[in-house]
């Protein structure tokens, strides 16, 4: 006679928990797996709506997001601070596009040409800290590399109804047409509480956000801080 499974043995618990961990671990692996393409896909379109917004483009479909992206951008290209040219980014999406802020230096910066109604414009990504959290974004220059033609901006976790609202078109449509670079091309840019005495020129004065100081400087300094790696970069590119 066979002897009787005992299910309340240690062995027994042990074994049946192993196996259990072991299934469903691997059910998670394949489905992840299975779901890694359609994740990828949906972050490139993320990322390129936010391009696209930079260069005011925005309340798209997203169905058309690609349609529209391939018309407008004509090459995401990476350039060093003296705008030497190390990827052409003439086959789309696979230079600046593929490239995170970990990537970005001094000597590897992303820099996207596109055209909108037959003039040229220029696309970077800017990035910084926040009061709880990262910031990021994209300035969009016009073909004289100097002027905003627009920007875009997100965030990680701001305080909503304050810091949050640099994602709202009203903050963000103040940059435009402002002044990105002094005549010592330093960055003027800049982002400040207003009556705040500053010898930043009015064309290069972007209002901050009341209630909202640290996030409000967190997008001041990561704008100085970011587009002056590129100030050499459309020095060169407007000779």
């Amino acid at each position: 006679m066979s002897k009787k499974l005992n299910t309340n043995s240690n062995v027994y618990i042990i074994v049946y928990a192993i196996i259990m961990v072991v299934v469903v671990a691997f059910l998670l692996a394949f489905v992840s797996k299975a779901l890694q393409e359609r994740s990828d896909a949906n972050v490139a379109i993320d990322k390129k709506s936010q391009i696209l917004a930079a260069l005011n483009i925005r309340n798209i479909d997203k169905n058309e997001v690609e349609k529209i992206y391939s018309q407008v951008i004509v090459a995401d290209c990476v350039v060093d601070a003296n705008g030497e040219v190390l990827k052409a980014g003439n086959d789309k999406d696979n230079d600046a596009f593929k490239m995170g802020s970990k990537d970005i230096s001094e000597n590897c910066l992303p820099l996207y040409v596109c055209s909108i109604n037959d003039e040229k414009k220029f696309v970077v990504p800017v990035y910084g800290m926040g009061l709880w959290g990262g910031l990021w974004g994209y300035v969009s220059i016009n073909s004289d590399g100097n002027t905003v033609y627009g920007a875009y901006f997100s965030h990680e976790s701001e305080t909503a109804g304050l810091g949050a609202l640099i994602t709202e078109e009203k903050f963000q449509n103040q940059f435009q047409g402002k002044t990105v670079f002094d005549m010592e091309n330093n960055v003027a840019l800049s982002v400040l509480k207003v009556g705040k005495t500053s010898n930043t020129p009015e064309q290069s004065r972007c209002d901050a956000i009341t209630g909202a100081t640290l996030t409000s400087d967190g997008v001041d300094n990561m704008l100085k801080v970011c587009l002056k790696n590129y100030a050499n970069v459309f020095k060169r590119i407007v000779k």
